[in-house]
């Protein structure tokens, strides 16, 4: 894409698009804006490539730029949006193919806990969805984010304690049979 040709731009989409899409949506919590912000990130990226020094870099470059349109637009809103989940992460692998009811077990918690990423504030479930979702290191978020390793790890840590404050609240909700969500 060295030379802003299109045909490397639509390689590129194709590679990351999907990687940046579920990064600006799980940071962003709406779907249509994530879009956007994925579709303005190929268009700063094909416009500024010259600024690009290293093309290993590439997926780190583009992903900063993605975290930073999230940040504008989320700067942007004067209110949260708290939007259900179309589909759910399946976060965790098994060797053995899980059965119906363990499939949907399975589901339902990945959907309660994303829904409940989705209720931290913004500075905890960006970081969050960065180590956890993205499984990036303290270092690289520290980096991504032009933030101080410590501050990162205090995010983390203060965004895994209302995870399981919500967590917490949700699991008392379904032994009583009314919900807080």
């Amino acid at each position: 894409m060295a030379a802003r040709d299109e045909a490397a731009l639509q390689e590129i989409m194709q590679q990351y698009g999907d990687y940046l899409l579920r990064t600006a949506y799980l940071i962003l919590n709406d779907r249509q804006t994530a879009e956007e912000v994925v579709q303005d990130t190929f268009i700063q990226a094909f416009n500024k490539i010259g600024q690009l020094r290293e093309a290993d870099k590439m997926k780190a470059w583009l992903l900063r730029i993605t975290v930073n349109r999230c940040r504008m637009k989320q700067r942007l809103w004067n209110w949260r949006r708290f939007l259900p989940l179309g589909q759910t992460e399946q976060l965790h692998g098994d060797e053995t193919a899980p059965g119906p009811e363990e499939l949907l077990l399975l589901e339902w918690r990945n959907e309660q806990l994303s829904k409940a990423v989705h209720r931290l504030s913004y500075k905890y479930r960006e970081v969050v969805t960065l180590y956890y979702y993205n499984e990036m290191s303290v270092k690289d978020i520290s980096l991504q984010l032009q933030t101080n390793e410590n501050t990162i790890k205090a995010r983390l840590a203060r965004g895994r304690i209302q995870l399981n404050q919500i967590l917490g609240k949700e699991r008392t909700a379904d032994e009583t049979g009314t919900t807080f969500i």
